[in-house]
C-alpha cells in the first residue's frame, strides 16, 4: 500500500468514527480480505474506537492492529451489559 493509499484509508476510518454515536455497543474491525481482526465492547463507542486513531498511540500491538484495519462496523445496543454481552456472543 502507497502512503498516499494509507492516508486514504485512514480518513476513510475516520469519517466512520466521527460519524459513530456516542452510545454503548460493539465494534468489529475487518482487514483487507473482509476478515474480523478485533472484536470490541465500549460504553461509547464514538470515544473508545477514536483512541486508535490517536497519532500518539504508542504500544506497538495498537500500531500494527491499526494497520490492518481497512473496515470498521459497530452495533448499538442499550446498555453496557448488553455490549459485554455482544462482545462476548461475536467472539465465539
Amino acid at each position: 500500500m502507497t502512503k498516499e493509499d494509507n492516508l486514504k484509508r485512514l480518513e476513510r476510518l475516520k469519517n466512520i468514527v466521527l460519524n459513530m454515536p456516542e452510545l454503548p455497543g460493539s465494534y468489529q474491525y475487518y482487514d483487507s480480505d473482509g476478515v474480523i481482526i478485533y472484536v470490541g465492547k465500549a460504553k461509547n463507542l464514538k470515544r473508545r474506537v477514536s483512541t486508535y486513531f490517536h497519532k500518539e498511540v504508542d504500544r506497538y500491538k495498537t500500531k500494527v492492529l491499526v494497520s490492518k484495519i481497512m473496515n470498521i462496523t459497530y452495533t448499538v445496543v442499550k446498555t453496557e451489559e448488553d455490549a459485554l454481552l455482544l462482545e462476548n456472543a461475536l467472539i465465539k
